[in-house]
């Protein structure tokens, strides 16, 4: 359904899962699992996976925070984006890796939920693809001392919202894992 043409295919997509990110992460070993499964899942039934990865003050490329959590293993043969902005489409190459894919939709996994999941998200729908959010794949820290509420909250709210979002000629939606079929729509 997406209002890119000629786009059929579906990606993963695996969103800063990276040591700095994830530490301390709401239910991270749990979040991490789910998509280490889907990860198995898409390679099985050979969806291409698609990972992008944050740089900035925090994470230095090629430190330790920087570098992919341990228990997920990027394939040599699938495309790694590198990035600096919350949206994994500004100034980065995934419209090209994504084009070059024939991808309109995007299964989308990862942290942190309130900024670079949702910026994605956005920018991803935005550009005309659609875009699913595995509702027990993403996650965020604790930032409750800057005023935002608890994680729990911020990611049951990102999947509220996400599940009923709409625009002409593309779909979202939530699917929890289990149900992730990556050769339909959620």
């Amino acid at each position: 359904m997406t209002t890119l043409e000629n786009r059929p295919n579906t990606v993963l997509l695996v969103v800063d899962v990276q040591n700095g990110v994830v530490e301390g992460a709401h239910e991270r070993d749990v979040v991490v699992a789910n998509i280490g499964g889907l990860v198995e899942k898409a390679r099985r039934e050979r969806v291409p996976v698609v990972w992008v990865q944050h740089s900035g003050e925090q994470l230095v490329r090629g430190s330790d925070n920087w570098r992919i959590v341990p228990e997920l293993t990027p394939d040599d043969a699938e495309p790694l984006v590198e990035k600096s902005y919350a949206d994994a489409f500004e100034d980065t190459t995934l419209e090209t890796v994504l084009s070059g894919l024939g991808a309109g939709r995007l299964v989308v996994v990862g942290a942190q939920t309130d900024e670079c999941i949702r910026a994605t998200l956005h920018g991803a729908f935005v550009r005309g693809y659609d875009a699913t959010l595995v509702s027990d794949a993403h996650t965020t820290e604790d930032q409750t001392e800057w005023g935002a509420p608890p994680p729990g909250q911020v990611i049951a709210h990102t999947n509220l919202y996400w599940t009923y979002h709409k625009a002409p000629g593309r779909t979202a939606g939530t699917v929890e894992t289990k149900n992730v079929d990556f050769g339909g729509t959620s």
